[in-house]
């Protein structure tokens, strides 16, 4: 019977935690995510599509350009965007791919940002801005790469520059991209519940 006792209050707390929802389990149930979740990526509607263009991509052991492509749009019912860029040489192969997915915190009222990339992933600054986006990057001691993306008029121009206290920031990348069209990604090919 003491074996008995002793499983007594862990198994009420567990009954009694199933049997009433937190909120914030009730939130995550909602496969749409919050109104609030929403609201946030209706402001970066501006991102949503397909783009291509040239990224000048510059350091220290020389400078290239590549073609640039990105693909943008919502999942979730519309509570994250999720952004895939890729560069082509001129041969057409991939040189680079990244993946990144922008949500909405709202204890923290503010942007998460979470990417991939040439084997790298991590969390990051990420700010909306009036007619784009600034997010940043650690490069090292005491360094970062600084992007800010202005996109307006089927236009996306990004530059990241490389900044290091004390010095003067150095043009890293340099990506400008002209609107191509809507897309379905990544909403698209679902699959379906029965045959």
């Amino acid at each position: 019977m003491p074996i008995l006792r002793s499983f007594a209050a862990p198994l009420a707390v567990l009954a009694l935690s199933l049997a009433v929802p937190s909120a914030g389990l009730a939130q995550q149930q909602n496969p749409a995510g919050s109104q609030a979740q929403r609201d946030a990526m209706a402001r970066l509607a501006f991102m949503d599509g397909e783009w291509r263009g040239t990224a000048a991509i510059g350091g220290p052991g020389g400078s290239m350009t590549l073609t640039q492509t990105e693909r943008v749009g919502t999942h979730l019912g519309g509570s994250i965007r999720v952004v895939e860029g890729r560069g082509y040489a001129a041969d057409g192969t991939t040189q680079f791919n990244a993946f990144a997915i922008i949500g909405w915190d709202e204890r923290a009222q503010a942007y998460t940002f979470h990417t991939y990339a040439q084997g790298y992933q991590g969390d990051y600054p990420f700010e909306a801005t009036e007619d784009g986006f600034r997010w940043q990057t650690p490069a090292g001691p005491g360094a970062t790469i600084q992007y800010v993306a202005t996109i307006k008029d089927g236009r996306w121009h990004e530059v990241g520059h490389y900044v290091r206290e004390g010095q003067a920031p150095l043009p890293y990348i340099e990506m400008d991209l002209r609107r191509i069209g809507d897309g379905d990604w990544p909403g698209a090919g679902a699959v379906a519940p029965t045959e």
